[in-house]
Formats: structure tokens, C-alpha cells, sequence
């Protein structure tokens, strides 16, 4: 159990909101431009917390250190954009989750790897962030999870200690970055995880199954 929670805060992809089939897509029109047959949905969800890498590790099997990777890159992010919340939607119980965190006076916020560009075009469309309280993307701070900083400058924005605050996401990243900011950690069993992910051995403080599993572990003030 949490005590003296005042704030949760919440990876986006595969925490949040469900944006595997808007990325799975963006990257499978590289392929298909390129000529290339297209890979079904379920290769490319393993994979979708891992944005841009593991989108283009699926779709082409490359790393960051291919000579094409910075273009292709480029090009998915492109696609991405100009279809961001065609398919995206957020996952169920989230919605009652955040409006129960509200009844009880808790505060709540997001912190992702996922760019500016990307997080602000969400936020603008999808109704629900319109009530959190701190948003920091990929790029608010000078580094990325798990690197603690963007935790605690979403601590900051909320005006509140790290103690106070838990966070919860779906890749170890996600566990390191909060057990390194000094916050409870929650790992999310029904996020994205990725390949070959063993979450039971991330150190998370708690794991839930889903969204709503969240408050039967918090204790508010």
C-alpha cells in the first residue's frame, strides 16, 4: 500500500492510452511504400513503447546505429504525426480511474519519452489530459527515462515532493526512473512490456493487471 499519496503520475504509451495501431501504422507505410508487404498489428505492439526504435527494429530490423536509420526515422515520424489519433484511444478503466484520483483529491500527471511535437497534439485532442495537472514529454528535460529528472520535474510542476508522489508505467525505464526520483513505483501488466520482458524482476513497488487495480494500493492523505 501507498501512504500519503497526493499525486500519481502515469507513463502515455501503453499506461494511458493504447497508440500501438497509430505507430504500428506509420511504420508499416515505410514498408509498403518501399515496396515491401505489410506486417500484421500484432508484431509491432510488443514493441510500440519503444517508439521509433522498436517500431523500425520491427518494420526493418535495424538499430539506431544503421546508417538509415536517422532518415527513416524522420519519415515515421511524419507518418506518425499526420495520423496520431486516428486509432489511438485510451485504454478502459482509465477514464474512472483518474475521476476517482479526483474524488479523492489526488492530483495526476503524465511523464513519457514521447516527444513535444507528439504529447501536445494528444493532449490538445484527447479529452481526458485536459485535467492533468503536469505533462512532461521526451524533450522538457535535458534527459529521457530512466534518468530521474523528468519525474521530478513533474514533482515540481505539482508542487510536491517526490515522496509524495507515485508513478506507474509499463517498462522498466518507467521503474527505474521512479524508484531513482524517489517515488513508489507501479508497473502496468497490461501495457506494451516489450519483447521478452520480465516485469516481475523490474523492483516495481506493485503490479496491476489493469488501469482500476491501482486503488485498491493507494491510501489517500
Amino acid at each position: 500500500m501507498f501512504a500519503n499519496v497526493r499525486a500519481v503520475l502515469f507513463d502515455l504509451d501503453g499506461t494511458l492510452i493504447d497508440s500501438a495501431p497509430d505507430l504500428g501504422a506509420a511504420a508499416d507505410r515505410l514498408r509498403t511504400d518501399r515496396g515491401l508487404g505489410p506486417l500484421p498489428m500484432q508484431a509491432y505492439r510488443p514493441m510500440a513503447g519503444a517508439g521509433a526504435r522498436g517500431m523500425l527494429s520491427v518494420a526493418f530490423g535495424i538499430t539506431p546505429e544503421h546508417p538509415d536509420f536517422p532518415s527513416l526515422r524522420e519519415e515515421f515520424f511524419a507518418n506518425y504525426e499526420r495520423r496520431i489519433h486516428e486509432q489511438t484511444e485510451v485504454f478502459a478503466g482509465v477514464p474512472e480511474l483518474v475521476a476517482t484520483l479526483a474524488e479523492r483529491s489526488l492530483r495526476w500527471g503524465v511523464v513519457t519519452n514521447k516527444m513535444a511535437r507528439f504529447t501536445s497534439l494528444i493532449a490538445q485532442r484527447v479529452a481526458l489530459f485536459q485535467g492533468a495537472g503536469a505533462i512532461v514529454s521526451g524533450d522538457t528535460t535535458p534527459y529521457m527515462k530512466p534518468h530521474p529528472a523528468p519525474l521530478l520535474a513533474a514533482a515540481e510542476q505539482l508542487g510536491l515532493t517526490p515522496q509524495e508522489c507515485i508513478y506507474v508505467g509499463d517498462d522498466e525505464r518507467d521503474i527505474l526512473a521512479g524508484r531513482a526520483a524517489g517515488m513508489g513505483t507501479v508497473a502496468a501488466m497490461y501495457g506494451y512490456l516489450g519483447a521478452g520482458a520480465s516485469p516481475t524482476d523490474w523492483g516495481a513497488d506493485a503490479v496491476i493487471e489493469s488501469p482500476l487495480d491501482l486503488l485498491k494500493f493507494i491510501v489517500s492523505v
